[in-house]
């Protein structure tokens, strides 16, 4: 590697006269500590009166409770075993309120303040609920089911589900068994005698009260993934699938640098392919018989039609068989839903190729699926904006969709009648009901893409108004118990995450919290400008981003240009938040000091901008988004006096995945790239994030070969920087040590590779930080300059 030259280190290390405050190399990558903690979780008290959140403690990983205020006041640890927690469950009266805390439950009296506990145990309760006539608290310990009452301060069994064979079901059939019983009486008579005991067992636990109730055996070949029992106590609907069979090695990953001085091995998750997600069953159970019945998927509308067809015959693969594989749109029991008196039920189910998503309510004494809604996409159903449920008329079912190419909030009532609630080229989320119903608060962009508000829909004539004027940096916010305000978590581009109240009615903020160190707030800030990029590939869109650049550019000249390509999974950088990548923000600063301009993009595929734009990658990651950065290379120069012929690309996991597409398939005008913990080849990568996009390597190799940089190493003729932790878990290291071979072998020039033995995919390090960014700095000033 070439050494930075000390006056050119010694430039990065000191502050250069500027009109923003000047920031160093060292400070912009030290632990953010020095920016001040931000607030982390945030919650009423239940009478709405007070307002209390986490803030991790400077200097350590451990975080503190605070009650806000005009000076905020660190509760004692004598004070917690009181205090209520996110996320209330209120009855339908809104007298009382469960209290999900440290896995412990609590029951609230919202008239008196009365904290009673339920449960205290080493295994952590979940989905608690309450029951029907609201006498009594549902809760879930593993996959067994509770409840307590409230009148008797008991705590009971409900439903005991278990993944193992009936004890009393009848043996397979075998001849040399019936032999045994049919020649040896003694066997025969110790055969009879424990049936009769069974029997006569049961039918005491069916006549006494006080008793548990019977396990509920599925079979033993099973496993339990999820479970929901109604509120009125009467049925349990059961996920299962087969036991897990292994058709796919799982990655060992070294560890170099360890506390024992041996080298370690961590088994790690299998590639994109291999394992498949396994198709579920649902079972309902009528807990006042015992009785299991199947729930088919038959009358779910295309369940038997395959969209891959013509992907699996061109593969020589055998044609799809009968249902294709389908499961709970999520594992953890909320794509079942329950009106509050146990009525109704609604189940939301997605096919494992993941291009069917459907709505169906269960026919609870036929035991049959009835399709409600369906929502189908040729490339992928988002995994985001899937929330759905009863309103307290328990009747009317409510849920959202990209059906209009955006996300939406629907209602469908008991005649089949839909609703739009929200409509628009715009995204709604994080949906929340008031207490009976009338209204939804939701977040919403309906400004930019890049503003976020709290809007407020009505139920009755699907008017929508903005709740709060935030600037449009809200992130989050809560309900108070009597609906009266908001609690908003918002940030902005140098405001780490804050609190505010907001009336639900709309009005002035009240501002909680400042959390930022003098030192922080003290500093003028390059402005990031919100930009909208014309593109010359998606009529109609503009591609949104983030320029940093000098207040008053210097005439005649030019200014070499970086790019910055922020990650994926499904998000969005171009907003009026806080950034996930504050240390890129801040470096970003340091380059428009040194003499750069810098493009943050949401290119296609980025969260915020609709379905259209988010399967714009379908079968060809890094073709459309690299268009998009082509387009921005030319806007800058057209619009910003960039040097085109000075252009760097870096970025992080999808960033440095993107990076090499940039210096690989337009290598005449990306002249530099740094790209971090990078995939270069999507065989390699995980099952539901890629099989998503890319289908599987068997199915559909061809958008393997499209998608995967590796494919074009031979195409390098730029300055490219490698960097990668060792033991990155979600990338893995092998990614760049296969890419580093293969420009090896094909002797390519002027790239090198940075490996931090004990970072994982998002580094946590001061000096990891420092150093990869050092690399950075030195690569673009060697290069664009």
């Amino acid at each position: 590697m070439r050494r930075l030259a000390l006056p050119l280190l010694a430039a990065l290390l000191a502050a250069p006269a500027f009109a923003q405050t000047p920031i160093t190399l060292d400070q912009a990558m030290s632990h953010p500590d020095w920016i001040g903690t931000p607030v982390e979780t945030a919650w009423w008290s239940w009478d709405g009166k007070q307002i209390f959140y986490k803030q991790k403690r400077v200097g350590s990983s451990l975080r503190d409770t605070f009650q806000a205020g005009d000076k905020p006041r660190l509760v004692p640890d004598a004070e917690l075993a009181n205090l209520d927690s996110p996320n209330l469950v209120f009855n339908r009266e809104r007298t009382r309120a469960i209290v999900l805390r440290n896995g412990d439950l609590f029951e609230r009296d919202l008239r008196s303040g009365a904290l009673v506990q339920i449960s205290r145990g080493t295994a952590n309760a979940s989905a608690p609920q309450y029951s029907a006539d609201g006498a009594s608290v549902q809760f879930k310990v593993g996959n067994d089911w509770f409840s307590w009452s409230r009148a008797e301060r008991l705590v009971s069994p409900v439903a005991l589900p278990r993944a193992a064979k009936d004890p009393a079901a009848a043996p397979d059939e075998d001849y040399l068994r019936e032999m045994q019983l049919r020649l040896i009486t003694t066997l025969k008579r110790q055969k009879d005698e424990r049936d009769e005991t069974r029997a006569r067992a049961k039918e005491e636990r069916q006549a006494d009260a006080t008793r548990a109730p019977a396990p509920l055996y599925f079979g033993e070949k099973v496993s339990i993934d999820a479970s929901s029992l109604s509120p009125d106590g009467r049925w349990l609907v059961v996920a299962t699938s087969p036991k897990a069979s292994e058709n796919g090695r799982v990655g060992k990953m070294p560890r170099y640098v360890t506390e024992s001085g041996y080298e370690e091995f961590d088994d790690q998750r299998t590639r994109v392919g291999r394992n498949l997600p396994l198709a579920q069953s649902l079972k309902l159970v009528d807990l006042r018989t015992g009785t299991i019945k199947d729930l088919a998927f038959d009358s779910l509308p295309g369940i038997s039609t395959d969209p891959l067809a013509s992907l699996r015959e061109a593969a020589k693969q055998p044609a799809l068989k009968g249902n294709r594989a389908t499961r709970l749109a999520t594992d953890e029991g909320d794509g079942i839903a329950w009106s509050d008196n146990g009525a109704k039920a609604a189940v939301m189910l997605r096919t494992v190729d993941n291009k069917d998503r459907w709505i169906a309510a269960i026919d609870l004494p036929a035991a049959k699926l009835q399709s409600l809604h369906r929502l189908t996409d040729k490339a992928w159903i988002n995994y985001a904006y899937n929330d759905f449920g009863y309103l307290p008329d328990n009747s009317t079912l409510w849920f959202m969709s990209e059906e209009s190419g955006y996300s939406h909030l629907y209602t469908l009532d008991a005649s089949g009648r839909q609703r739009a609630l929200t409509s628009g080229k715009w995204e709604a989320s994080n949906i929340t009901w008031n207490g009976d119903g009338t209204l939804a608060y939701m977040l919403c962009n309906r400004r930019t893409p890049g503003q976020y508000e709290v809007c407020a829909a009505s139920a009755k004539d699907a008017t929508v108004r903005e709740v709060t004027q935030l600037n449009g940096g809200v992130e989050q916010f809560a309900l108070s118990p009597d609906q009266r305000k908001l609690l908003v978590h918002y940030s902005s581009a140098y405001v780490p995450t804050q609190l505010a109240t907001v009336p639900a009615a709309g009005g002035a903020a009240t501002k909680l919290t400042d959390t930022r160190s003098a030192e922080f707030k003290a500093r003028e800030w390059i402005q990031p400008q919100m930009v909208a990029v014309p593109t010359t590939h998606n009529a109609g869109a503009p591609i949104w981003s983030k320029l940093y650049r000098p207040a008053t550019l210097e005439p005649g000249k030019k200014y070499p240009i970086v790019l910055f390509v922020h990650g994926a999974g499904y998000l969005q950088n171009t907003h009026n938040r806080y950034p996930q990548y504050f240390r890129e923000q801040m470096f970003h600063n340091l380059l428009v000091e040194k003499g750069y301009i810098v493009l943050d993009m949401d290119y296609r595929a980025s969260k915020g901008y609709g379905r259209d734009w988010r399967t714009a990658i379908y079968r060809q990651m890094g073709h459309p988004e690299l268009e998009d950065y082509v387009d921005g290379v030319k806007w800058l120069a057209a619009n910003h006096q960039g040097d085109i012929s000075k252009v760097g690309i870096y970025g992080g996991s999808y960033g440095g995945f993107m990076t090499f597409m940039a210096l690989l398939r337009e290598p005449e005008l990306f002249k530099a790239g740094a790209a971090l913990r990078p995939v270069t080849d999507w065989t390699t990568y995980n099952h539901g994030y890629t099989a998503n996009i890319l289908n599987t390597p068997d199915l559909d190799p061809e958008a393997y070969r499209k998608s995967s940089p590796i494919e074009y190493a031979d195409k390098l003729k730029g300055h490219l920087l490698i960097a990668h932790g060792m033991v990155d878990d979600n990338v893995f290291f092998q990614d760049s040590v296969r890419m580093a071979q293969r420009f090896i072998e094909l002797k390519k020039d002027n790239w090198e590779l940075a490996a931090y033995p004990l970072e994982r995919h998002a580094y946590t390090q001061p000096e990891s930080w420092y150093d990869q960014y050092r690399r950075i700095y030195q690569l673009f000033e060697r290069t664009l300059k």
